[in-house]
């Protein structure tokens, strides 16, 4: 039987555990060696969680040994289609060993817990075409909008 997981917000001791969550996100998707983000904006985000004047947000699931193996960010923007603000969860990653044992939709489940506390309207994401396995999870727990996503570097 799989260990339980505990899901709570990050605190600033948790950072040393956490980065090697967020390398492992950015690998995923590309972003390492030559195009690794820079330690700045690794610093910067960090940093952002604990703003109070910030409306990011993140939380680690954390096993009963302390051992953090996933992680979501999210962050609250006000929309032109509803009153209260919508969420946007922004990234979520567990660790491979723990992929289809209930970690992500944990993870999932505890955004949907906080933007309902914070009276948001609405919790999206994104993810890559290419993410199937993803997907398998995201079609049971939300509904897929049809919209496409363009996006200009400036």
């Amino acid at each position: 039987m799989t260990q339980a997981v505990k899901i709570r917000p990050v605190v600033p001791t948790d950072y040393e555990a956490w980065l090697p969550l967020w390398d492992g996100y950015n690998r995923f998707y590309g972003r390492f060696g030559e195009t690794a983000l820079s330690l700045d904006i690794t610093r910067l985000t960090w940093a952002r969680f604990f703003d109070g004047l910030e409306p990011m947000h993140a939380m680690v699931a954390e096993r009963g040994d302390g051992t953090l193996v996933g992680l979501v960010h999210y962050l609250y923007h006000r929309s032109t289609l509803m009153a209260g603000p919508t969420c946007y969860l922004h990234d979520l990653f567990t660790l491979e060993s723990e992929r289809g044992k209930g970690v992500a939709r944990a993870l999932i489940e505890a955004v949907y817990a906080a933007a309902k506390a914070a009276r948001a309207e609405r919790v999206y994401w994104l993810t890559h075409e290419t993410n199937h396995t993803a997907m398998q999870l995201y079609d049971k727990v939300a509904d897929l909008s049809g919209f496409v996503v363009y996006r200009k570097p400036l």
